[in-house]
């Protein structure tokens, strides 16, 4: 049965919370729902999602007025389903407005991690215990690896995996690139915080036996290179081996093009780390940093759960600065290994269902 499904979502300082409701947004509108986006600052889906999704509209996240306004001029409702996302507050009024009539299923969306916790935490209830939903309850939901949580978000009718029809290096030619790239040429994608590590990275591939073009995502990821390259008295284009190129902002769709055309794809935070998965080609994950260094923890995880080999956990600890040695060297055979295993940690989560059958599950149970 088709629902009417309300996400709310706050940017906080990087645009992944919007990426992965957006994902989640346009998954269900596939299958046939209909999805209200209550967003902060929407301003990134002009070039995340610019040509919108059916069946999605997208609101300024409301404050009380206005909420209050809609209800008494309009047909507004809560819907049969809310999820807050990342565990962002929802408005009062809307909380009064949930308790009016047939409550909708409120879900807590969290997270993603490979931490034991999740499994034990998924799906369990919440008790509201104040505020004009009080004696409501909310219901936790996890992303994560296996079986036993809600999964991972996968495209329902588009698949997020490498199709045999993808044309790489026709792909790769239409990028508005500096200078063209050539056929043996191997591309890394850079899309980052500020890694400690990253000068090492910038000189390692500058003395490396075969060139390489760095393709560098805006924002944060260009501004760290163009720190680094200066630190290193290095031209902003590279040096030696190394030729670097800036990309422009790309949409969801665009961007999964780039992680599949690239050979080594540098991900950070949680949606791009999901679509590296799912692009099968040998990735390292810059996880969000956190002054508590529980972000350590949450990586050791994370390679542990999918068996991640020895010298890729050690350019994980190099490059979220558990440790400060050397970078592992990315040889092309280093390079192929970890292709290899990151293949078949796809084709093992690809054996689980995908995040939004779950909660489309999970929904059903509990109206």
């Amino acid at each position: 049965m088709k629902k009417i499904w309300t996400i709310f979502c706050r940017v906080i300082d990087n645009h992944g919370d919007l990426g992965v409701c957006w994902r989640l947004c346009a998954d269900l509108a596939q299958r046939g729902h209909t999805v209200r986006l209550w967003v902060d600052d929407a301003s990134a889906l002009a070039w995340m999602a610019p040509q919108g999704c059916a069946g999605v509209t997208v609101h300024q996240w409301p404050n009380d007025a206005t909420l209050q306004a809609l209800a008494a001029n309009t047909s507004l409702t809560a819907g049969d389903v809310v999820i807050e996302a990342f565990g962002c507050e929802l408005p009062e009024t809307f909380q009064a407005l949930m308790v009016q009539g047939e409550s909708p299923v409120w879900i807590n969306l969290e997270y993603l991690s490979a931490q034991s916790y999740v499994a034990r935490s998924h799906g369990l209830a919440s008790p509201v215990m104040s505020g004009p939903a009080r004696g409501a309850s909310k219901w936790f939901f996890f992303p994560g690896f296996t079986p036993d949580t809600g999964g991972l978000l996968r495209d329902i009718n588009n698949s997020p995996t490498l199709p045999a029809t993808f044309d790489r290096t026709a792909w790769l030619s239409q990028l508005p690139l500096d200078r063209p790239i050539t056929a043996n040429e191997r591309c890394v994608s850079l899309f980052c915080y500020e890694p400690a590590a990253l000068p090492n990275l910038l000189t390692q591939l500058s003395q490396a036996d075969e060139p390489t073009r760095l393709l560098i995502c805006p924002g944060r990821p260009s501004a760290a290179v163009a720190a680094a390259t200066q630190a290193l008295h290095m031209p902003s284009s590279g040096r030696g081996q190394l030729h670097i190129s800036q990309l422009p902002y790309f949409s969801q769709t665009e961007f999964d093009h780039l992680l599949w055309a690239c050979d080594f794809n540098l991900v950070r935070g949680e949606d791009s780390l999901v679509r590296a998965l799912w692009a099968g080609q040998a990735f390292a994950w810059h996880i969000y940093p956190q002054t508590d260094l529980a972000h350590h923890d949450k990586l050791r995880a994370f390679e542990a759960t999918l068996d991640m080999p020895a010298d890729l956990r050690q350019f994980h600890a190099v490059w979220n600065a558990l440790e400060t040695s050397p970078l592992p060297a990315l040889s092309g055979a280093t390079l192929g290994r970890w292709r290899d295993w990151s293949r078949h940690a796809q084709q093992r989560l690809l054996a689980q269902t995908d995040l939004t059958t779950q909660l489309i599950r999970f929904v059903a149970q509990k109206r």
